[in-house]
């Protein structure tokens, strides 16, 4: 996906952890992949990771973080500089994913790979377990609050239903919903929701920090 084409109401994760394993001239690349919210939590699977594979070679990794992916790290963890982290990173942009890290530990078998085989090597491990993960959509919405009367409820609830990725509603004297809606359909929804029911409804942003929502 083009950075011009982005679409600005979502990306992608991926829906679980999972592991794939290869082998190269002996050494053994086991690459680790997770979903993470934060850097704390990468560097938290990081070190799980390392945990598990203590008396491996090498434990490399990339995480990227983000709509943008700009909260990025890549480290070669004692492999020659750039022939581990970038790799791995590479591949994570490749298949367009965010809010992930790729663990590639590496078991040493005997032979030296040279920095382009290493490359190689991290490259097609991390692409080996992200090509059997399920990517998970992140959602990027605003919080909009609705109110109105119960002679409108039945147009607001339409557009409420139209609109919101995921929404919440308060009935009493009056009726309020706080509706997560894709940024791309803010100005539109809280149009609607004046001009459907000729200014009786009112509608208003409440957060203007985005917020994500993991897709089912």
């Amino acid at each position: 996906m083009s950075e011009i084409n982005k679409d600005i109401d979502k990306y992608y994760t991926i829906a679980k952890p999972l592991r794939a394993e290869i082998k190269i001239k002996g050494s053994k690349f086991i690459a680790s992949a997770a979903s993470v919210n934060t850097k704390e939590d990468a560097i938290q699977f990081l070190n799980t990771i390392r945990a598990e594979f203590f008396d491996a070679t090498h434990n490399c990794f990339a995480y990227r973080i983000g709509y943008d992916g700009m909260e990025f790290r890549a480290a070669d963890d004692g492999e020659p500089n750039g022939s581990a982290g970038k790799p791995i990173l590479f591949s994570i942009k490749k298949f367009d994913l965010s809010d992930i890290i790729v663990v590639v530990t590496r078991y040493f078998g005997g032979t030296k790979l040279g920095v382009g085989g290493l490359a190689r090597a991290y490259s097609d491990a991390t692409e080996a377990v992200l090509s059997i993960c399920e990517k998970k959509v992140i959602n990027r919405t605003t919080s909009v609050k609705v109110f109105c009367t119960y002679e409108d409820i039945s147009m607001v609830k339409r557009l409420v239903d139209e609109f919101a990725v995921t929404f919440t509603e308060n009935y009493a004297d009056a009726i309020d919903f706080v509706v997560e809606v894709h940024l791309s359909k803010v100005d539109t929804f809280v149009q609607k929701i004046t001009s459907a029911t000729f200014g009786r409804a009112g509608a208003m942003v409440i957060n203007n920090k985005n917020q994500v929502f993991f897709s089912e």
